[in-house]
């Protein structure tokens, strides 16, 4: 989820990590084996004079299928769930208005399942996983193929 949001100006920055469980400080290893009740994440700064919260949810749905609850194209598990986390209840107000127009298109025929949550406590993964479409490009690539890319092209065109 990082190179989607990446490429826009205004983006600070973006960092993998975990968030939303019960585990302090957890890795990898950990909350891949589902028993944290993190979901990955990417922690976005930016800056909103440049790119406004509403445009950033709507990248979101662009990369992120709503309608799969247990996770995105290749990856599967709870701790895979699309969910947007918010920092305040203008931010709530924002996602839950683009989630209900987005319901609302048709573009999908099934339901919209991603979740609108308060942020939780942040934890930034492993420095491998910094980055990861930097440094494992053709990684990176074939498992987008199929994926997220197809998903792109079906949904938005592009």
């Amino acid at each position: 989820m990082v190179q989607p949001f990446d490429q826009y100006p205004g983006v600070k920055s973006v960092v993998s990590g975990y968030t939303g469980g019960h585990v302090a400080n957890p890795t990898y290893a950990q909350v891949s084996s589902g028993t944290t009740g993190h979901t990955e994440a990417v922690k976005i700064t930016f800056d909103p004079d440049q790119l406004s919260y509403a445009q950033l949810v709507d990248i979101y749905w662009q990369v992120a299928d709503p309608t799969d609850a247990m996770g995105q194209f290749q990856d599967r598990g709870d701790n895979y769930r699309p969910v947007i986390f918010v920092n305040s209840e203008k931010q709530r107000q924002i996602a839950e208005k683009s989630k209900a127009q987005l319901a609302a298109s048709g573009k999908f025929t099934k339901p919209i399942v991603t979740q609108i949550e308060s942020a939780q406590p942040f934890y930034a993964a492993e420095d491998y996983h910094q980055d990861f479409y930097k440094k494992n490009p053709e990684r990176y690539a074939m498992e987008e193929e199929g994926g997220r890319a197809d998903y792109q092209k079906k949904f938005w065109g592009r």
